[in-house]
Parts: C-alpha cells; sequence; structure tokens
C-alpha cells in the first residue's frame, strides 16, 4: 500500500493540503552520520521555481521526529517530516462537484466513499513526493557506503512535448495553452552484479514496480526497450568481453535474467501530460449530471516532467540500496573509519 521494500523500507503519509506531508525508513543501518543538510541539495532539485513549473512554493525544511541522535542515525525507524504551508484549499472546494478528467477525483470518491481530502489532489498529489526524494537522498549514501564506493545515480530530461529542446516543448505548450509531458533517462553506474531476485522481485520488476509509483509515469523500457522487439537476437545479444561481465554493447542495459551484469543500468520513462491543464475540457458534474465546460483552476505545473530526474534518482536509489542490503553488501553498522 503505502510502503515499499523488504529491508530498506519505505513509508509515504500525509496530503497536498494536510498539515504535512513525510516519510519514515525501516531499515536504515546504524551509525550513518545524517543532517538535514544532506538532504536540502535533491530536496531543492525537487521544488517549483523555472519555468513551467506551479507557483506554490514550500520551504520543504526537513524535521526528523525519530531515528536521529547526534547526528547518526540510531537504527530505528527513521521518520521526516515536512510541513505544508502555502496551501489554496478553496481552489478545489469550488470544483468539487467535478472530477477533474485525468485525476484520481473519479476514483477516489468511489474508493473511499466521498472521505478523502480532494484538496490539491489529497494523498494522490506529487506533494507525496517530497518524502520520497528525503529517502532517496538517504538511500544514495547508502549506495555510496561507509567507502564512498562509486554507484552513482543521474537521471536527466531527454524530451519535453515531443521535443528535444525542453524550451522548446514548453513553448508548444505555452502556445497551445495547454500542458505538456516529457521522457526521462536514468544512469547507474558502479554497481556490483547479483542484484536482483527473480522472479518477482527481479531487478526491472523492482524498479518498474516503484517508478510506477511516482504520479504521471505512464511507461518505462530498459536497454534498448521496445526497439530490442525490431532486432536480431544476434544483434541485441551483448557479447561478454571478459571475467568481469565488461558487455560489449548494452542492449539490456545493465540487467540479465532480472540479475544486475555489472555493467551501467540505464532504463527510460514516460510521463504524461499534466492532468490540470487551463484549456478548457467538456466533462461530466455530479451535482447536475451533466456534460459541462469545465477548466482546472489552481496552482500546476506546465510539465510535472521538468521536476521528476530527481525523484526518479530517488526511487531508483531506494530500490537499490534494499537489493544491496538483501545481498549483504552494506553493513547494519555504518563504520567510516
Amino acid at each position: 500500500m503505502n510502503s515499499f521494500g523488504r529491508i530498506f523500507r519505505v513509508s509515504v503519509f500525509g496530503e497536498s493540503h494536510g498539515p504535512c506531508v513525510g516519510v519514515t525508513i525501516d531499515g536504515c543501518p546504524a551509525g550513518m552520520p545524517l543532517t538535514a543538510e544532506d538532504l536540502l541539495p535533491d530536496l531543492a532539485r525537487r521544488k517549483p521555481g523555472a519555468k513551467g513549473t506551479t507557483p506554490r512554493k514550500e520551504a520543504d525544511l526537513p524535521v526528523f521526529s525519530s531515528g536521529l541522535f547526534n547526528d547518526h542515525t540510531t537504527g530505528s525507524p527513521l521518520t521526516i517530516l515536512f510541513e505544508n504551508n502555502n496551501t489554496r484549499s478553496a481552489d478545489y472546494e469550488k470544483q468539487r462537484a467535478i472530477p477533474r478528467p485525468g485525476h484520481a477525483d473519479f476514483v477516489a470518491a468511489h474508493k473511499y466513499g466521498g472521505f478523502e481530502d480532494y484538496r490539491g489532489g489529497g494523498h494522490f498529489s506529487a506533494r507525496v513526493t517530497t518524502g520520497i526524494v528525503a529517502a532517496g537522498a538517504i538511500a544514495k549514501k547508502l549506495l555510496r557506503g561507509p567507502a564512498d564506493e562509486a554507484v552513482t545515480v543521474e537521471a536527466v530530461l531527454t524530451e519535453v512535448g515531443g521535443e528535444a529542446d525542453p524550451e522548446k516543448g514548453l513553448q508548444k505548450a505555452i502556445d497551445a495553452k495547454d500542458s505538456v509531458g516529457g521522457i526521462l533517462e536514468c544512469r547507474v553506474k558502479g554497481l556490483p552484479i547479483g542484484l536482483g531476485e527473480p522472479f518477482f522481485d527481479s531487478a526491472e520488476s523492482l524498479l518498474a514496480h516503484a517508478v510506477f509509483a511516482i504520479p504521471a509515469v505512464r511507461g518505462i523500457e530498459f536497454g534498448t526497450g521496445f526497439a530490442a522487439a525490431r532486432m536480431f537476437g544476434s544483434e541485441h545479444n551483448d557479447a561478454i568481453e571478459d571475467a568481469s561481465g565488461k558487455t560489449r554493447t548494452n542492449h539490456a542495459g545493465g540487467i540479465v535474467g532480472g540479475i544486475t551484469n555489472g555493467n551501467e543500468l540505464v532504463f527510460r520513462i514516460a510521463v504524461k501530460p499534466t492532468s490540470s491543464t487551463p484549456k478548457l475540457q467538456h466533462t461530466w458534474n455530479r451535482e447536475t449530471d451533466r456534460i459541462e465546460d469545465f477548466s482546472v483552476k489552481g496552482r500546476h505545473d506546465l510539465c510535472v516532467a521538468l521536476r521528476a530526474p530527481v525523484i526518479l534518482e530517488a526511487v531508483t536509489a531506494i530500490v537499490l540500496a534494499d537489493l544491496l542490503l538483501i545481498e549483504q553488501q552494506r553493513p547494519r553498522i555504518w563504520d567510516d573509519a
């Protein structure tokens, strides 16, 4: 439900317009040096502010309420809170009668009998990813290990609105008074051979599971991805060059048989256009039981993919940190000596 992972287990909570959002991380090794400053760079990358992002601004200063003592993790559950202060709930009260197309409004009302917090999307809001990014920053630290091993995770935006130039893609949306989506690519270097627990906990299965928890994600492909369906087997196979497992090509994207093979992990995700668009739409009104003109009000991203790279890095790091702990490749007690 709202938890993910076997050893490095992450649980998210909160709503967009509630008192706070946050995360609890269980299984974090004891003795890991950690302060709020360690999380701030990634949290800043998730914040809006750039062209095409929402004008809503939150401080997003992490408050540790458990699991930290003398700037070191204790080994008990680590809970981090983020206050919500810049809310405008009235924007959503006015449009309660019309479930917003593309949003969870309609299905959430059915599933929870109308008791859900609908303001700003409630628990379905991307605001909840603040805690995921915080957990990801800690997971990245765990990936590096106490010896500062070279496992790096980097996600980049490669396309906006069908354009390789993000500015051009955003301008298309601005001109159309609509929203656009995008494509992101994630690369992980320095992974050991052997991560992944086939069948159902294969490396791709877990990554795909976590990735689809990111709001607005619509697709994922590893390595060559869908293009592999148009290749010959001899062309797609990655020939092994030496005893380290290094391959001549990387069509598999660093995972074979559900297990990491020591090569660079490469995958891409597709992010849909922001559902909240100022464009006039025609949709159902629950109070009048009629199709009516409708335009989403409030503060929203023109392209949610713009702020997604750090969120993609976070879920990737969370999955890999858990797999490293399962494989006993990271200590349960941190030692920086």
